[in-house]
């Protein structure tokens, strides 16, 4: 237990430190969260529009501007905790293989990365929050960063499945892109006040979208909603160990036959 604890919490100080050099992550989350929401406020209408959540089952009316803020924030926290976990899980693959073929329980390796994944989500919110209480008058401030934190940690999810899988960075970053895109697309108030589209419900940001819109414009907070995101975290989760588990055979036969090869060309 003790040395499955000690390997936890060096792994999850070195996916930390790695988060904190990532400069292009850094300027993401300080400067693209609080511009988008800028550009939202500014390039959204004040007209008050009727919003259709399944969560109150009632219509709302409140001014897009509003809802398009809320939306935007979402997208915004989608991009950077996807690309943070994506960027950090595909750069440290070699060093995981290593660790892997060193001896390193598998386990405290993808915890450690979890555990990463739900202080950047955390953070984010946080920071996400004060801007739009700052731009809006928020009416829940706790269910609000539970929306956020939880879109941060589905898509910080997303990104360590397919830092586990791509074989390419561009191609992890298209995926997060399009699907975010996808996503908050359909999931914008503005865009589709009846989000009625077959399946948006089963999208990642569907509970927390419905949990944000309900915290910010009414007096309702549909709690149950914000625990949807949970079941995608713990879904990708667990297909990143999956594959973090599938990957322990082939690498011993890839050292096996590294290291056969090191000795016939030692004997020729």
């Amino acid at each position: 237990m003790r040395p499955s604890w000690t390997a936890f919490t060096e792994l999850l100080r070195c996916t930390l430190l790695g988060h904190l050099r990532n400069r292009l992550a850094l300027a993401l989350a300080i400067a693209f969260i609080p511009v988008w929401i800028v550009v939202a406020r500014l390039c959204t209408s004040d007209q008050v529009v009727s919003i259709r959540l399944d969560a109150i089952s009632v219509p709302v009316s409140a001014p897009a501007s509003q809802a398009g803020q809320v939306a935007s924030a979402l997208g915004a926290i989608t991009m950077v905790a996807g690309f943070v976990a994506f960027t950090e899980t595909f750069q440290s693959r070699e060093m995981d293989r290593r660790l892997l073929l060193a001896g390193y329980p598998r386990l405290p390796i993808l915890l450690a990365k979890l555990a990463a994944v739900a202080l950047t989500a955390t953070l984010l919110a946080l920071y996400t929050t004060i801007l739009l209480w700052i731009s809006l008058p928020v009416r829940h401030t706790a269910p609000l960063v539970l929306a956020l934190a939880g879109a941060g940690l589905a898509y910080g999810g997303i990104g360590l499945l397919l830092g586990s899988l791509v074989r390419g960075e561009l191609e992890g970053f298209f995926l997060i892109i399009m699907l975010s895109l996808v996503d908050t697309g359909l999931q914008n108030p503005v865009f589709n006040t009846l989000m009625d589209v077959a399946g948006v419900s089963a999208l990642p940001l569907y509970g927390v979208n419905q949990l944000a819109l309900g915290s910010v414009l009414t007096p309702h907070i549909p709690w149950s909603h914000g625990l949807l995101s949970l079941t995608w975290s713990a879904a990708t989760g667990a297909l990143a160990l999956l594959v973090l588990h599938t990957q322990r055979p082939f690498l011993s036969r890839w050292s096996r036959s590294r290291w056969s090869r090191r000795a016939r060309v030692r004997t020729r």
